[in-house]
């Protein structure tokens, strides 16, 4: 509808008027300044203006991908009209162009702003007016899910404007507010442009029920993560390190993120519980298990495609870096650049990124080592690059830690403690070592760092068994259903009892009596078959002279497709130095959360919080 001069709309309209509407409100409304101008030849003096041609002419730019199909058809307002005769030449530093070619401004996709009128006299109608229904009707349209998904897509930083902003979640294990300072200048850095707070974590302070409970906002009540591990009663077996997703309860940032924006697309590398889920990329450790026995290293990913991308680009991962005698900083690095290529090349609009390093050397050496805290600077230096190449595409930056580690002298054995006690059967296999029987043990343990899950039989025992395990030399507590409900921990899949170690003290999973007759699998790097955590997997034995020529001929007989034995492990804990699990006695033994946004400050916050800070960073 043409708007007159009083301002109402009426009906007196041509149809090269009826076709100018659009996505986004009508072709006027959604631009500011004037429409490029079509150039019609002048016709004689005093003959009537001809018809109208249909065909697309030459020189005139054809419309961008992604408009209506409205605005596609839309007719330029200007046309030439009868004059009895042409103005003069053209003016002078008009720019020059080429008849038959679109000007250089259009021809780059851009509208020319001071186009030649190459010696035409051009008149123009008058603009229509944009009814307010159609612009409310457009603006509807503009709203649709698909239109924001090409919106996003044809962006040219990680993230196109849209609904959210991209977010990097950064996961830096065992880093605590006592390490900001000289030892950090990146983390320090982007403290000091944000914010750094205390984060308060969960009981158990341990990697996968931390992940959860910032990926659920929930506490282990809710989400059921409650350790990295424990005794699944349906199939009277304990497992550790699972990776389904679907172990998760409840929704996960990125489907509460997604709500607000289908658009989003989520990044997930190396956060735990990271195979079929519901993010959009996932890169995690997977090694391939042959019908030989061998196992070979490797990571699952999806879309599956990825793996060969990423391997292709980085070279393989360094799985033995990850986790073992080996584990160094070599497997963080890879990380980080990985993520920075999924960043680069897919443009998630959240991405979550693990950076295990400071697990090492700190439960190697303990926490006031000084080869322990010279690690601090590595992992300061491969999150430091990470972080700044994201922030310079726009990204806001949330680091998170799941835990402090601290030193640690006294290593706990309840499985042992309950054997004596006739409360735990164990298994004579024929190769003359003991398997733990979890069926017919009327009690025990699943260790994992300074908490233990204790599984009782029979209800009429766990009375006995807690006073069994209170006096032993340092369990600082034993948590029945009400300590297990004070502190979140009340899921079914939690132990009946729960044993928490005093500060320098932890828990391992050994429960025969003579080391001659433990497993085959305890001297090896085995976090499957072990009924509990082995910090001791990160050292070679030291008691065994030659064992890392010892490793190197088993790998030896690797390669050459022979069965082999990696037995290099110690069966002797009191080599470790270094601990996590309770809840810390002080504030910068805990972890921290540093954010890049400093109008979300805050002192200190929850680790439940982290979902919640994670959604206002993309609705920034």
């Amino acid at each position: 509808m043409e708007q007159d001069l009083r301002g109402r709309y009426s009906r007196r309209q041509g149809p090269a008027l009826l076709c100018t509407r659009g996505a986004g409100g009508g072709l006027l409304a959604r631009r500011a300044t004037a429409s490029p101008l079509r150039r019609d030849s002048l016709p004689p003096p005093g003959a009537a203006p001809g018809p109208k041609r249909r065909g697309r002419r030459v020189g005139r730019p054809r419309p961008r991908a992604g408009r209506s199909r409205a605005l596609r058809r839309a007719c330029r307002l200007a046309c030439a009209l009868s004059r009895p005769a042409a103005l003069g030449a053209p003016r002078a530093g008009a720019p020059h162009h080429v008849e038959g070619s679109p000007p250089a401004d259009l021809a780059s996709g851009r509208h020319a702003t001071a186009a030649s009128f190459r010696g035409r006299d051009l008149h123009l109608e008058r603009a229509p007016g944009v009814h307010p229904a159609a612009r409310r009707r457009d603006a509807r349209r503009r709203d649709r899910p698909r239109d924001r998904v090409r919106r996003a897509r044809a962006g040219r930083v990680w993230r196109a404007k849209g609904v959210v902003k991209p977010v990097l979640l950064l996961d830096v294990v065992g880093l605590t507010r006592g390490m900001l300072g000289a030892e950090t200048p990146n983390l320090s850095a982007l403290a000091g442009d944000g914010f750094a707070a205390e984060l308060a974590p969960v009981l158990p302070a341990v990697t996968c029920s931390a992940q959860a409970t910032m990926v659920t906002g929930k506490l282990p009540r809710n989400h059921g993560i409650v350790g990295n591990g424990w005794y699944f009663r349906e199939l009277n077996e304990v497992w550790l390190w699972r990776q389904s997703g679907a172990l998760i309860q409840g929704e996960k940032l990125w489907d509460e993120a997604r709500r607000r924006d289908p658009s989003l697309r989520c990044a997930n590398l190396f956060w735990w519980y990271n195979m079929n889920t519901t993010a959009d990329l996932g890169v995690t450790p997977r090694p391939t298990y042959p019908a030989d026995g061998s196992k070979l290293f490797g990571i699952y990913t999806y879309p599956h495609g990825l793996r060969l991308e990423l391997e292709s680009a980085l070279g393989a991962f360094p799985f033995h870096t990850f986790w073992g005698p080996g584990a160094a900083i070599d497997a963080s690095a890879w990380i980080a650049r990985a993520a920075l290529h999924v960043i680069e090349k897919h443009r998630p609009t959240l991405a979550l990124v693990y950076l295990p390093h400071l697990d090492y050397d700190f439960q190697r050496y303990g926490a006031s080592d000084p080869r322990a805290r010279a690690e601090v600077t590595k992992i300061d230096r491969v999150a430091g690059e990470l972080i700044a190449q994201v922030r310079a595409r726009g990204a806001a930056v949330l680091v998170v830690s799941e835990y402090g580690i601290t030193d640690a002298r006294r290593p706990l054995h309840p499985n042992r403690v309950l054997r004596e006690a006739g409360l735990l059967s164990a298994l004579e296999t024929p190769l003359g070592w003991e398997l733990l029987d979890f069926g017919e043990s009327r009690a025990f343990a699943v260790a994992d760092h300074q908490i233990a899950h204790v599984y009782v039989k029979r209800r009429e025992d766990r009375e006995r068994v807690t006073e069994i395990l209170r006096s032993m030399n340092g369990v600082e507590r034993v948590l029945d259903d009400a300590g297990k409900a004070e502190f979140g921990l009340d899921h079914e899949r939690a132990g009946d009892l729960v044993a928490v170690a005093e500060r320098d003290a932890w828990f391992t999973y050994y429960y025969w009596l003579d080391d001659a007759r433990a497993p085959d699998f305890a001297r090896t790097v085995d976090i499957h078959r072990k009924p509990g955590y082995d910090p001791a997997e990160l050292f070679f034995d030291p008691a065994r002279p030659l064992v890392k020529l010892r490793a190197a001929w088993a790998l030896a007989r690797k390669a050459l497709g022979l069965r082999y034995l990696m037995d290099v492990i110690s069966l002797d804990p009191t080599i470790v130095r270094g601990t996590h699990g309770r809840l810390p006695d002080r504030a910068e033994e805990g972890p921290v959360a540093i954010c890049s946004e400093a109008r979300f400050s805050r002192e200190k916050m929850a680790m439940t919080d982290v979902l919640s800070l994670a959604l206002d960073l993309l609705d920034r």
